[in-house]
């Protein structure tokens, strides 16, 4: 299996097309989407509905924090993630909505764990954001499913992966692009797959990561694609020009 890790699209159509035509290109036969799949962006419609046609072809698809306050926006508005809530909530329609509400929080695949956030409470959204947490978050999952090697997950966007070292606990490798890493199930092993449509570590291309469990390696992309349309995109929309040039400047 080719499996295409794909997270934190926030409403980016245009990113979230070029991810899928670079995974495709591949090899990628199958698709998980770890959410967020609105928020932020300029297209939280045209999102929702290519990944719905995904899940349809068999993709595993999440829940995250931003599809959770897009059904349901907060009353008082406190961050730029708040406001476009609001915003989101009326671009998408009823269908689309309930669709969104009712995606699971985490999903088990044979000896990969999926989720959003950390895998402890995973409805609390925790970060996993250093080898303490991703430790947190391997026990949490590996507690319930004791099978487990592998955890994914998004919310951080940024790209990092957790290893089990020679003492059992884990350690931080960052990836290089494009750069296939051995990852043999016979360790534990945690990873953040990045964000296809806000990256935020000083680089405007989109993230994803692919795993082939047939030589077990996994590679951690970045993706070229139109940013400059995408945030010309979000002030044609009239949200915050702050969004905007966060695209434009990868953080």
């Amino acid at each position: 299996m080719q499996l295409a890790l794909l997270s934190d699209i926030h409403g980016n159509i245009r990113a979230l097309e070029a991810c899928l035509a670079h995974a495709h290109a591949r090899g990628a036969n199958r698709f998980a989407v770890l959410g967020d799949l609105v928020g932020y962006g300029a297209d939280p419609s045209a999102v929702v509905a290519r990944v719905q046609a995904l899940q349809a072809a068999g993709a595993v698809v999440l829940k995250g924090n931003h599809d959770a306050m897009a059904v349901a926006p907060p009353e008082q508005v406190r961050t730029h993630g708040e406001q476009t809530a609001r915003w989101t909530h009326t671009r998408l329609d009823a269908a689309q909505r309930e669709w969104l509400d009712a995606l699971p929080l985490s999903v088990t695949l044979d000896t990969l764990f999926l989720v959003h956030a950390s895998a402890l409470a995973p409805e609390l959204w925790h970060y996993v954001y250093d080898a303490r947490h991703a430790m947190v978050s391997l026990a949490a999952a590996r507690s319930s499913a004791p099978q487990i090697q592998f955890v994914f997950n998004g919310h951080v966007h940024e790209q990092t992966l957790y290893y089990q070292g020679l003492d059992g606990n884990l350690l931080p490798f960052a990836p290089q692009p494009g750069v296939a890493i051995p990852v043999p199930p016979e360790r534990l092993w945690l990873a953040t797959v990045g964000s296809v449509g806000q990256p935020r570590d000083g680089r405007p291309d989109a993230m994803y990561a692919l795993l082939d469990s047939v030589k077990w390696t996994l590679t951690f992309h970045r993706v070229a694609y139109h940013f400059h349309g995408a945030a010309n995109d979000v002030r044609l929309a009239g949200l915050p020009e702050y969004l905007a040039a966060r695209l434009e400047r990868g953080r």
